[in-house]
């Protein structure tokens, strides 16, 4: 396949590890990330994966300008892109680390656009290379489980709901061109983008506790192969969902009870 991967900031970014993950099961790869440190980082960070990618390009979502010239410039590489990894976020400190009722518009806005919005934006602007799959496209965007409100997460859980609704809105009307899309719920990882959430301790040391199959905050590989099957055609009939990573976090409606020992006869 023909991955188009956003948003890899460090070596323990969910990003990386499906990037990582892709390369080692043969497909082709591009990077992309913002212009300035972001992209400077990501350069870097690319020389560790197991093997060059095709390109590492810089590209700010929030500027459709350079969403087309991204696209023109994957149009130079490849006639069509088979998945894309929408893998960005980003929400100021101020909307963050309960300060919800405190919020100015100006930081609200800009975490909407950049965490919710930019899924629209970029799968738009991909369109043409998404519908020229042979098989189909699988556009997969990760998310924090939006149906709920969490300690600290604030406004970007605003935003990652703005990013579960578009998605669904983007299956119905990218569909008959053969585009899926779909976001992944994962459990909380102790990444750069995690770590920069005041209070998210709070909510990712806690995990395990609840999730039936525990969950590893360092891991981000679990989270590669669920991604790699949705931009593949072996889901090319599962579109508009959220797949929940979590180690079974979302479906218990408690802290698990301690396991009861066995029964004495």
């Amino acid at each position: 396949m023909n991955l188009l991967i956003t948003g890899i900031t460090t070596q323990s970014s969910i990003a990386y590890a499906i990037a990582e993950e892709a390369m080692n099961q043969g497909h082709e790869v591009i990077l992309t990330n913002p212009p300035g440190r972001a992209f400077s980082i990501c350069e870097r960070i690319a020389k560790r994966l197991p093997k060059e990618p095709v390109a590492v390009l810089p590209m700010d979502v929030t500027d459709p300008a350079q969403i087309a010239t991204t696209a023109k410039a994957i149009g130079e590489h490849w006639d069509h892109v088979d998945g894309l990894l929408h893998a960005i976020a980003f929400a100021p400190e101020s909307a963050l680390g309960g300060n919800f009722l405190n919020t100015e518009w100006e930081d609200v806005s800009k975490a909407i656009h950049i965490s919710g919005y930019s899924l629209a934006a970029l799968t738009v602007g991909m369109r043409d290379l998404l519908a020229n799959a042979p098989e189909g496209a699988g556009v997969v965007s990760l998310t924090f489980d939006a149906s709920v409100a969490w300690p600290v997460y604030d406004w970007m859980g605003s935003a990652k709901a703005v990013l579960e609704n578009s998605a669904r809105y983007l299956a119905r009307d990218l569909g008959p061109d053969g585009i899926r899309v779909n976001t992944i719920s994962a459990g909380p990882i102790k990444s750069l983008a995690g770590g920069s959430i005041p209070g998210f301790a709070q909510i990712a040391d806690s995990w395990s506790g609840h999730a039936p199959l525990g969950w590893d905050t360092k891991d981000t590989t679990v989270v590669a192969g669920p991604a790699l099957f949705l931009m593949s055609p072996a889901a090319r009939a599962v579109t508009g969902t959220v797949m929940h990573v979590d180690g079974g976090y979302h479906a218990m409606g408690a802290p698990l009870a301690p396991t009861p020992g066995p029964v004495s006869a």
